[in-house]
């Protein structure tokens, strides 16, 4: 029997969730619950009762949830689902968090915000969601910031990987199929390696774990990106540039690229109460890509 505490990681199939089963794995046993169970056991965030029995199984010392409901236009046609699993499931991790006295660390989003500003927001800036998609996540960060636990909330954006569906692999498919692509320029924010996210929150674990970081002091809203901000054209750039593609990049505006769902034009956030709080560093986030980039399977040359 491992003496290492117990992690419940739920959403651990998502692109954030695959990268900290790896990431907090020298900082206790890690249990990956998901909706299809591939690596542990399922769960149904739409189902109280299925949340409730896999937390009863699992006994765990923390939560990590990175679980969520992301497809952010889909959600306007669908927002009985998406506050199911961005609202409704987190009050009830809150619940049963409360009733175990453990740690639960949770991840929300940049589209809480407006965007209608000029400067990184703040923790303390008022949200102002335009989205269903933004008003559920941020209903959830407040079932849990409202409640009696010891939460961690950590805002992030634009989050990337080498898993799962983002700009970033979007990007890079497109690159192989056009030769010329049209990109938004006028949504401005902070491209966020997954990896560098569940890097930061398996040494902030580590530390709630060992006695470095009193969770009760701590607990609270954060914000957590990469530094640096970018449009959407600038990051497509970027990843051309470091990829050596040739493809033609026009910028527009987001009025000729219409979706369902309002994103806010500026959601760069304010990463200083993270860094002092935990003395961690978040690198800028074309360090960030180029890392990531390297994690890449190499193309065969066509």
């Amino acid at each position: 029997m491992s003496d290492l505490p117990r992690v419940l990681l739920i959403g651990s199939d998502g692109q954030v969730g695959w990268e900290l089963r790896r990431t907090l794995a020298p900082v206790g046993q890690v249990i990956a619950a998901s909706m299809h169970g591939q690596a542990g056991p399922a769960i149904d965030l739409t189902d109280a009762a299925s949340i409730r029995r896999v937390f009863n199984d699992v006994q765990p010392d923390a939560v990590v949830n990175a679980a969520a409901y992301t497809a952010v236009d889909k959600a306007e046609s669908e927002p009985e689902l998406a506050r199911a699993i961005n609202a409704d499931a987190v009050h009830v991790l809150a619940e049963l968090c409360v009733g175990a006295d453990i740690p639960v660390v949770h991840y929300s989003t940049d589209f809480v915000f407006s965007g209608d500003t000029d400067h990184p927001y703040r923790e303390d800036d008022e949200p102002a969601p335009m989205s269903v998609y933004g008003e559920t996540k941020r209903a959830g960060e407040l079932a849990l910031l409202e409640s009696a636990a010891d939460a961690l909330v950590l805002r992030t954006a634009w989050v990337y990987g080498v898993r799962g569906r983002n700009f970033l692999l979007t990007m890079l498919n497109l690159f192989r199929e056009r030769t010329e692509l049209r990109i938004v320029d006028d949504q401005v924010g902070t491209p966020t390696w997954s990896r560098m996210l569940a890097e930061v929150t398996a040494q902030v674990m580590h530390g709630v774990f060992n006695g470095a970081v009193d969770i009760r002091q701590v607990r609270g809203l954060y914000h957590v990106t990469g530094g640096g901000a970018v449009s959407w054209y600038g990051f497509a750039s970027a990843i051309r540039e470091a990829t050596c593609n040739d493809c033609t990049l026009t910028p527009i505006s987001t009025s000729e690229y219409p979706a369902p769902a309002r994103r806010p034009p500026y959601s760069v956030l304010d990463t200083t109460k993270f860094r002092a709080t935990f003395g961690l560093a978040l690198p800028d986030w074309r360090q960030s890509l180029a890392l990531c980039l390297e994690d890449l399977p190499q193309q065969p040359p066509h």
